[in-house]
């Protein structure tokens, strides 16, 4: 759990609804109209101070597994305006750098390491969101290569979520772009522009609640393929790295008299529900989980059915305005918190010997 510092558009007042407890697991929220608090325990709290850097720490075991051939996805929930892109994204080249660059950066330095165990690894981004229940590809501008294709071929195809031959998803139609193994820093400056290509094509709008609102789901994936020499053994992982679309009330966005946004924050909030379903599911051991309900949790089926790992950050503002959506938020983390996936499949085939095992 996140809890963003106080922001200039904030107002005047600076005395935040939640207090996070010295143990770094623990906070407690005060509701808007003052009254009895609600105290939450979480695997880990993070306070407003609390840098990019030792945010990423947190979960860089995590990031690495998808090297060692697991499917993973992390998850940025929060109601709109609470610093889910800034945590998942960041900005610049810098200490601000969020959870995707720091994520890249940490699987290249890796994959450069395990070459002198004659490990060779390939490396594929993909970027997409999900605005009003369709996928639409953020890379539709990029060339396989991060080159950037003529105007007047830029035709975005038509994408569906598809399952392989082994019952896997995947997107057909999307664009995926080689970042470059071998040069660090030009994979680096390829997942610059692939972040400044999505960036430019995402589904953002004003509201009185956030001045640049995602108005849809984006979901940055990395498949990554490795490879030794040695012992033909191969590893297939994915990374999903999911700015969920914030959560938010309509009197309070300003929308409600705007079709079209009105029309996105339904599709949001439905979506989102359809995700609490699916935990909820999950938490009570339910036979039947129902992953076809929305294009995000369909989509991210793999990683949450028992098969891969998921991570959740849940981010919050401080002020008392919005305690009431922090603490939805914070209900709806304890709901997470309680789901087990079960012991995750590592996904490696042996191309010598015979046979092979995921």
């Amino acid at each position: 759990v996140r809890t963003r510092p106080f922001l200039p558009n904030d107002g005047a007042a600076r005395n935040s609804s939640i207090d996070i407890l010295p143990d770094g697991e623990s906070l407690t929220i005060q509701g808007k109209h003052g009254g009895e608090g609600h105290g939450f325990k979480f695997d880990k709290v993070f306070a407003p101070s609390t840098g990019q850097d030792l945010v990423f720490d947190e979960v860089s075991e995590f990031v690495q597994s998808a090297l060692d051939g697991y499917h993973v996805c992390l998850f940025s929930y929060g109601q709109t305006g609470s610093g889910k892109t800034h945590t998942m994204q960041g900005s610049g080249n810098g200490a601000m750098r969020g959870i995707i660059p720091r994520a890249v950066e940490q699987i290249l330095s890796q994959a450069a390491m395990m070459q002198s165990q004659r490990w060779t690894f390939t490396i594929k981004a993909s970027f997409l969101e999900i605005y009003n229940e369709e996928l639409k590809d953020l890379l539709v501008m990029m060339n396989p290569d991060g080159s950037m294709k003529p105007r007047d071929a830029r035709t975005a195809t038509k994408l569906s979520i598809k399952r392989n031959t082994e019952g896997k998803s995947f997107v057909d139609g999307i664009n995926m772009v080689d970042i470059d193994v071998e040069d660090k820093m030009n994979g680096l400056t390829q997942l610059e522009a692939v972040i400044a290509a999505a960036a430019r094509t995402r589904s953002v709008a004003t509201t009185k609640m956030n001045a640049q609102s995602s108005r849809s789901h984006s979901v940055f994936m990395l498949h990554l393929c490795g490879y030794n020499k040695e012992s033909g053994t191969v590893v297939q992982g994915a990374l999903n790295l999911c700015d969920l679309a914030g959560s938010e009330r309509l009197d309070r966005s300003g929308v409600a008299s705007d079709s079209r946004r009105l029309k996105e924050t339904l599709a949001i909030n439905k979506s989102l529900s359809c995700l609490g379903d699916v935990f909820t599911s999950l938490a009570n051991g339910s036979k039947h989980i129902p992953f076809r309900n929305s294009k995000l949790t369909y989509l991210l089926q793999d990683c949450l059915s028992g098969d891969g790992k998921a991570l959740m950050f849940v981010n919050l503002s401080p002020t008392v305005e919005s305690s009431n959506e922090s603490l939805c938020s914070l209900r709806f983390a304890q709901r997470v918190n309680q789901v087990e996936l079960g012991k995750a499949t590592k996904h490696v085939q042996y191309t010598k010997g015979g046979g092979s095992r995921r």
